[in-house]
């Protein structure tokens, strides 16, 4: 019960802080301390309103926020989320635009399962929704998931992708960001040689650890400093008691938003100074840009124990992935089976997460693909976040993606994809 203990007990102080900023806020909100000189009450409301809202953010799901798109017709168009596969871990989640025409490009974006919801993409879904029909893997939340729906590790995940591309048919476009960046490279080598003709059209790796060692960073140490015994007894516990997945081996999000801040602690503490001060000024606003980040990078989820600890195992110590060596369900993958899939790499200059050269290693081990199916860019200033959501993303390397996914469709749009289902069922 050690480990049920101490996840309740992140909890109670998560909800003690939410409770003392909103006794804070409620008590110095009162109009009768607007006659004490002193500006003493006006920074406890500001502090209050800022850590009742940052506490309460850390359990709390973000919506997505994306209710329509203007459309080349120049009208709004509404935007419905349709979960088009419902699996115990994860959907695939689509993001419908009605009253247009279906787009040609068809792109299955494979989120990060890595602390954070889905929704963390949620300007890159927006920035390619009124050029492109959009999937998701929208990712659940483990302490939400009982112990009767089993295990789920990277071997599950890859199968979970392999899944998704098989219902999406081969005229998908596949964008990668971050973690599952080697895990999607092996489900298309996994489905090169299941299943030929679910390979995607083409493969988008955007910022992961393909091979941690051909650039080492803060993350990568940390990987190779602890042993497997000592990451398990630090860092994973049991759901507790007020969730439906009580009693699940989960690395917490609460854990782990801690050290997603102690790795830039002066900065975060220099952003919530200020947010404090503008409150207090009258100068803060509810979607302003801080609340707009950390309503998102506060809100974190808990993965699978057996997830987290054969990432770091098997991609980052053994690095199978970088040796080719990676297995699932007791099957060799071979990533030297891709032989039709152009695949792009993109990395940023400054990012200090998946350091260039990580993600550049899947071209090395995609022996069975030619020099003009490959392709790589270094966006140059940019760091982890920038290079799939920030402006890099928008300005210069969104136009790149759709330039290559255009590149080598093949000709392969909706209607070819029809084309090919009636023949394959005639």
């Amino acid at each position: 019960m050690k480990g049920m203990a101490t996840y309740d007990l992140m909890e109670s102080i998560r909800n003690t802080n939410e409770w003392m900023g909103a006794s804070a806020r409620a008590f110095a909100s009162y109009p009768v301390w607007g006659m004490v000189p002193n500006p003493m009450f006006k920074v406890m409301s500001a502090w209050g309103r800022v850590t009742e809202r940052s506490f309460a953010r850390m359990v709390i799901k973000p919506d997505w926020g994306i209710a329509s798109i203007v459309a080349e017709d120049g009208r709004d168009h509404m935007v419905e989320e349709v979960v088009e596969l419902d699996r115990p871990f994860g959907d695939l989640l689509r993001f419908k635009v009605h009253g247009r025409p279906d787009k040609e490009r068809r792109v299955l974006l494979c989120a990060p399962m890595s602390g954070h919801y889905a929704t963390l993409l949620r300007s890159t879904v927006a920035s390619l929704l009124p050029d492109c029909e959009v999937w998701v893997t929208d990712w659940h939340n483990a302490r939400d998931i009982a112990v009767s729906e089993g295990k789920f590790d990277i071997e599950d995940y890859t199968t979970y992708l392999m899944d998704f591309m098989r219902h999406l048919g081969p005229d998908t476009h596949v964008i990668a960001i971050c973690q599952p960046v080697p895990l999607a490279l092996a489900a298309t080598a996994y489905l090169a040689e299941l299943d030929p003709e679910a390979q995607p059209r083409t493969l988008t790796l955007i910022g992961g650890p393909v091979d941690p060692d051909a650039a080492p960073t803060e993350v990568t140490d940390f990987g190779r400093r602890v042993t497997m015994g000592q990451l398990e007894h630090l860092a994973i516990q049991r759901v507790g008691f007020k969730y439906q997945g009580v009693g699940r081996l989960v690395y917490p999000g609460l854990l782990q938003l801690g050290g997603f801040i102690s790795m830039n602690m002066e900065r975060h503490a220099q952003a919530f100074a200020d947010k404090i001060t503008a409150e207090a000024q009258g100068a803060a606003g509810e979607h302003d840009k801080h609340n707009r980040f950390y309503d998102e990078y506060l809100a974190v989820m808990d993965m699978t124990a057996e997830f987290y600890l054969s990432t770091v195992e098997r991609i980052f110590k053994a690095r199978e992935i970088a040796r080719n060596e990676f297995v699932v369900d007791g099957h060799k993958v071979d990533f030297g089976a891709v032989t039709n899939v152009a695949v792009k790499i993109v990395e940023g200059e400054k990012d200090d997460i998946s350091a260039p050269g990580q993600c550049l290693a899947a071209l090395d081990l995609l022996t069975g693909l030619s020099d003009a199916q490959k392709a790589s860019h270094v966006e140059p200033g940019a760091g982890h976040y920038g290079i799939f959501a920030g402006k890099s993303w928008r300005n210069n390397i969104r136009p790149l993606v759709m330039e290559f996914m255009d590149t080598h469709s093949g000709g392969g749009g909706t209607g070819a994809r029809k084309l090919r289902v009636a023949a394959s069922k005639g």
